[in-house]
């Protein structure tokens, strides 16, 4: 039998809860909403560290105010278990050469797999480095990206450094619904792209055409 993507993570949610232990999870965390619901999910199983790395957010501006929220919502959100934050190093020539060739690509396109394939190794490098049980991404809670794809990468990225990726497709379950009540619940800054200067000129195209 083929377990969904959520069914396995439910099924190792209870090994875990009936283990009488507490893994050590590195969460890549792209941004406070997305981040909100995946942190109530699951701080009652892991110790966790959440890794903002992400080169690809546009302008250095957007970036910061999204690692400062992504902080505040961590210094107040009241969790079972301890969280932290690490700050991955902001790399956009990095990012930029990642992509470099896919410039015109659209949105979910190859360039975007070259963005993750980027963002997920750096998280199972990290993993790798703390120590951490587990890794996984907040990527999945989007309705706009392929779980499946990102579980795949994930699962490469880990056979790499040797570090367990974490079964996730946080949408499921009503993550989305639920991430966007806590954004409103804390206030949270939900911003209106993806965060690559690609993606932010594609919404921008798409809100001068709706508008005329």
């Amino acid at each position: 039998m083929n377990l969904s993507l959520q069914q396995q993570l439910t099924r190792l949610l209870y090994e875990i809860k009936n283990s009488g232990e507490t893994p050590h999870l590195l969460l890549h965390c792209c941004c406070a909403p997305c981040s909100s619901y995946v942190l109530e999910y699951l701080s009652p199983y892991f110790v966790i560290s959440v890794f903002y790395y992400n080169p690809n957010i546009s302008p250095p501006s957007e970036y910061e105010q999204r690692l400062n929220e992504i902080k505040r919502f961590v210094q107040e959100f009241k969790a079972p278990n301890p969280i932290h934050l690490v700050e991955g190093e902001y790399e956009p020539k990095r990012f930029y050469s990642t992509v470099k060739g896919l410039e015109e690509e659209p949105e979910g396109g190859e360039r975007c797999v070259k963005c993750f394939e980027l963002r997920l190794s750096e998280a199972a490098k990290k993993a790798k480095e703390m120590g951490a049980d587990y890794f996984a991404s907040t990527l999945t809670i989007s309705p706009m990206k392929d779980a499946t794809l990102l579980n795949n990468i994930s699962q490469e990225c880990g056979t790499i450094y040797n570090v367990q990726s974490l079964p996730s497709d946080f949408k499921k379950k009503n993550g989305y619904k639920r991430s966007i009540e806590l954004s409103k619940e804390y206030n949270l800054y939900r911003q209106d792209y993806c965060g690559c200067i690609f993606s932010k000129k594609e919404r921008e195209t798409w809100f001068n055409v709706s508008k005329k």
